[in-house]
């Protein structure tokens, strides 16, 4: 909405009217045909409307574009009175400082400080609005006006409630308050405490799982290793054993070998004949011919 035509002073040209409002163009935008309007206007317009709502030409707010120069200095220069006139203000000033007057007036209307803070709800508040110059004024008489307990209990209170203030049962329902909140926050840090230690229990006992499943998988890699140990013990033990065999029975093949050669030959003993040699052998040459073999497979071993 634009500025009412009744706050100006003297005459406004009828191209400085937004033409929606018909008011003075506040914050102005202007279409391809040349036609002003307050931009809070034209954009609610064309929300549903797709033409211009003086001429009725096809418009897109991509259209618009700001007021021409010499018509924004036109609309600057145009003298406003200040909006709190009602209150008292007779100050008139251009359109383009009236922002910044309205600001610092002394006459604009605010709302009483003691409507509601730290202590008092909105509701409970005062609903006084004065004038800036009369603010303070107020202030020194308001009802809802706050301060600390004399008395030493720190509580806020209002002028109305000083006579029936009572420190010992504010404390009291302060502390009240206080334990409240206590046993809230207690309550907060025990759930917290839970969850975190039944975290903490969930991942023991997965961790005590994996550990027992890489117990029970090293347990069986032992077992395996010690069987194979007990299998090279017994080789080791059989080889030993046919060693020891093998040397005895070449220590035994040793000392017969020896005994037969010490042995002296009888030369009194009548000479064989020679086909009966060959056809009966002597069990002297049959023992030599066992020492011998008994001693190629004793090198062989």
């Amino acid at each position: 909405m634009g500025y009412d035509v009744e706050r100006f002073v003297g005459y406004v040209n009828e191209g400085l009217l937004c033409c929606v409002c018909r008011d003075v163009l506040e914050d102005p935008l202007q279409a391809p045909c040349e036609h002003a309007f307050c931009s809070t206007c034209i954009q609610g317009w064309l929300i549903n409307h797709n033409n211009c709502p003086e001429d009725r030409l096809p418009l897109d707010i991509t259209h618009l574009r700001p007021l021409f120069r010499y018509m924004r200095n036109d609309l600057a220069r145009l003298q406003v009175r200040c909006v709190f006139r009602p209150q008292g203000c007779e100050v008139i000033c251009s359109l383009e400082t009236i922002h910044r007057h309205e600001e610092q007036c002394d006459y604009a209307l605010l709302n009483c400080t003691n409507a509601g803070g730290e202590y008092l709800c909105y509701h409970c508040g005062c609903p006084v609005q004065v004038s800036r110059r009369s603010l303070e004024a107020h202030l020194c008489v308001c009802e809802f006006r706050s301060r600390v307990c004399a008395s030493g209990c720190g509580c806020p209170l209002l002028n109305s409630e000083e006579a029936q203030h009572n420190c010992v049962s504010e404390l009291r329902a302060e502390l009240e308050v206080l334990r409240a909140e206590l046993d809230c926050k207690v309550e907060e840090v025990r759930r917290e405490m839970e969850s975190r230690l039944d975290s903490q229990r969930r991942h023991m006992v997965q961790k005590e799982s994996q550990l027992k499943s890489e117990v029970e998988e090293l347990k069986g890699q032992l077992s395996r290793v010690m069987s194979d140990v007990r299998i090279l013990l017994s080789a080791e033990r059989t080889r030993r054993q046919e060693l020891e065999r093998a040397e005895l029975e070449k220590a035994e093949l040793l000392e017969l070998l020896k005994r037969e050669g010490l042995r002296p030959s009888t030369p009194t003993q009548p000479a064989a004949p020679t086909a009966e040699v060959h056809r009966k052998p002597s069990p002297r040459s049959l023992a030599l011919d066992c020492i011998k073999r008994k001693s190629r497979e004793v090198t062989v071993i």
